[in-house]
């Protein structure tokens, strides 16, 4: 019965996209000068810091603004809502803040807001989600109208990156008043967009904000209203593309983004993300103390083995597509302190079972990867293990499922992507994956140290050599063996000029209609 539905499903698909060549869609945005997107994931609230997903990060660039910008195109930092910023010593920041920069209830922003939001989310009483955005902050205190500090609990060398997208800044007095329930349905911002209509989890429209600063970094808006509904089903999505009831939709599959890209109206760009792929195997040894097995995975040479055993060239471009592309280093390429010179493990199916034999296991074993999305790669990776004689059988779970099975010790092969929150640092993967937190199947003590110094030195040279030590050994060790980077298929009304960038952030803002 599920392949007939999906089979109707397919045929549907391919008379809705006949009927695309034959006409042109009537499409709903350019004519009115409203630019119609879809997302996947229900957003109930929308205030950052009481949502972890990646639409809320999508949201929260448009309505809302953060001190700092960072440029997608040069990674350089700019001011946004500051005027000026500067480290004063190595556990402190002293930031300028522009005047006459309004709220959209017509509010100025000054430092009391800057105090007030910072301070609020960086007390632990009050529930703030994504404690890593805001525990490097001790407190934020005023210095002048337009003048705060920023003390840091310690130093921590990627406080910009995160000032440019992690901590947005909200207006004190309504905020105070209507908390982040109230501030979730009705959000207040200085951002290039309002939020005049929200139905949670449903639908958001924003409108051009006509008193934004002109010289704000992010430019001018040139969309006048952006309605964005959650609408998961991929289907839906590209059929409404289709027929013109959408201008924009992403995430698509490699092979439906194929299909649109050969409809006259429609434009695709299969544009790379920070999203990169791994496999962690168990090399701290805690599986086979909770499961009562053996563990192959904490033998160097078994993990060497699984890094030469799967042609994560193949993969990436015939099954990824687009931008995608190999990474040997346990990073994404851009990030700061992410070294590319490691040790590579080229495809080499003899090799592998050459390292397997020594490793005591000439026949090869039975194991299980795990894995919680994109089961076409972890088939992929799944046949080239057998092709050494590493028989997996492979197990899909929801993510949450996963990682609680993983920080049990329960797993000892794990197919896991990680983007970073879109945060442009070494510290936002490494330090995450490597420093003896939950999910660290490694647990390598010298990994962690020097991961620590690089998340302390303010030094910006200290940080690439000491961040280059870790990586190597990761890779020397055999801890992950990394796959290839993630691709967002952008399908788009033809008229629409957009530009993706790889930290997988919409910038709508930065949108118009040719």
């Amino acid at each position: 019965m599920k392949s007939k539905v999906r089979r109707l499903t397919v045929l549907g698909l391919i008379a809705l996209m006949a009927m695309a060549f034959l006409s042109s869609p009537a499409w709903a945005g350019k004519k009115d000068d409203t630019l119609y997107v879809a997302l996947e994931k229900e957003l109930e609230n929308v205030d950052r810091y009481f949502n972890n997903a990646r639409e809320g990060i999508v949201f929260a660039r448009h309505v809302y603004d953060n001190l700092l910008w960072r440029d997608p195109e040069t990674y350089e930092y700019k001011g946004l809502l500051a005027k000026t910023f500067k480290w004063d010593g190595n556990t402190a920041l002293v930031i300028e803040l522009r005047q006459g920069v309004k709220f959209h209830n017509g509010q100025e922003l000054t430092a009391d807001d800057v105090v007030y939001t910072l301070n609020w989310v960086i007390d632990p009483k009050n529930g703030a989600l994504n404690r890593n955005y805001i525990d490097w902050m001790k407190n934020v205190e005023k210095l002048g109208a337009y003048k705060v500090r920023i003390n840091l609990a310690k130093p921590f060398p990627a406080a910009f990156e995160f000032l440019s997208g992690a901590n947005p800044i909200y207006p004190k007095d309504y905020y105070a008043k209507v908390g982040p329930k109230g501030f979730g349905l009705k959000p207040i911002g200085s951002g290039p967009y309002k939020c005049v209509e929200l139905e949670p989890g449903r639908r958001y429209v924003l409108v051009k904000n006509e008193d934004y600063f002109i010289d704000s970094p992010k430019g001018t808006p040139a969309i006048g209203k952006i309605v964005w509904r959650t609408i998961p089903e991929v289907n839906t999505k590209v059929a409404e593309l289709m027929t013109g009831g959408l201008d924009w939709i992403w995430l698509v599959p490699p092979d439906q983004a194929r299909n649109l890209a050969k409809i006259p109206s429609i434009k695709v760009v299969a544009a790379e993300t920070m999203r990169v792929g791994f496999l962690f195997m168990d090399a701290s040894n805690r599986s086979q103390k909770t499961l009562g097995i053996d563990n192959p995975y904490k033998q160097l040479k078994v993990r060497q083995a699984v890094n030469h055993a799967i042609d994560r060239e193949a993969i990436s471009k015939n099954l990824v597509g687009g931008e995608s592309r190999v990474v040997n280093s346990a990073c994404f390429p851009t990030q700061f302190g992410c070294a590319q010179d490691v040790a590579v493990y080229e495809y080499n199916p003899e090799k592998s079972k050459k390292f397997l034999a020594e490793a005591g296991y000439p026949n090869g074993f039975e194991t299980t990867l795990y894995g919680y999305r994109d089961r076409p790669f972890a088939e992929a990776m799944v046949g080239y293990l057998r092709e050494v004689g590493i028989k997996a059988k492979l197990v899909m779970m929801k993510y949450s499922a996963l990682r609680e099975r993983n920080r049990a010790g329960k797993v000892q092969l794990n197919f896991q992507t990680w983007g970073s929150y879109s945060i442009n640092d070494v510290s936002a993967i490494d330090s995450y994956w490597f420093k003896f937190q939950p999910d660290d199947m490694a647990r390598d003590p010298q990994v962690r140290d020097w991961l620590d110094e690089g998340d302390s030195t303010v030094d910006p040279e200290a940080r690439k050599a000491v961040y280059k030590k870790a990586l190597q050994r990761i890779a020397e060790q055999a801890y992950w063996a990394p796959m290839f980077t993630w691709v967002s298929n952008n399908c788009m009304n033809k008229d629409l000029d957009f530009t993706p960038y790889p930290d997988a952030v919409p910038r709508f803002y930065r949108a118009r209609w040719k």
